[in-house]
């Protein structure tokens, strides 16, 4: 089995490919997969850098998509404000400020993609 991951409209896919050998046209996959897999580390390298703007993470209680983002950078928030929303299993879930503070950094865009744990805001 090989791991890889595929962009499609700014989404990032990690997906993975079992070879079963009876197939000529299955060494194809991967090479066809190659390029896309060296575009997606853009986007953790982004996450990376402005993960650490605010010593508060607010991250993602589940896996899947980024719904709405409610609040900007610089934007006062009280314990429990709704920073962003996202979208898994056709719920909206809030993710909450965990105490008072101002936001430092809005780690995500509508639309992307998260995995259960992923850094979406920092706050100071």
């Amino acid at each position: 089995m090989k791991n890889y991951t595929i962009t499609v409209n700014g989404t990032a896919y990690d997906v993975t490919v079992e070879e079963t050998g009876a197939s000529a046209s299955a060494p194809a996959a991967p090479k066809a997969a190659a390029a896309p897999k060296a575009a997606a580390p853009a986007a953790p390298k982004k996450a990376a850098a402005s993960a650490g703007a605010g010593s508060i993470q607010i991250k993602a209680g589940a896996a899947g998509k980024v719904f709405k983002i409610e609040k900007k950078v610089g934007d006062a928030v009280k314990k429990g404000d709704s920073v962003v929303v996202i979208e898994a299993m056709k719920m909206e879930i809030p993710m909450v400020a965990p105490q008072d503070g101002t936001v430092a950094s809005i780690d995500c865009a509508v639309g992307d993609a998260c995995e259960s744990g992923a850094v979406l805001a920092t706050l100071n």
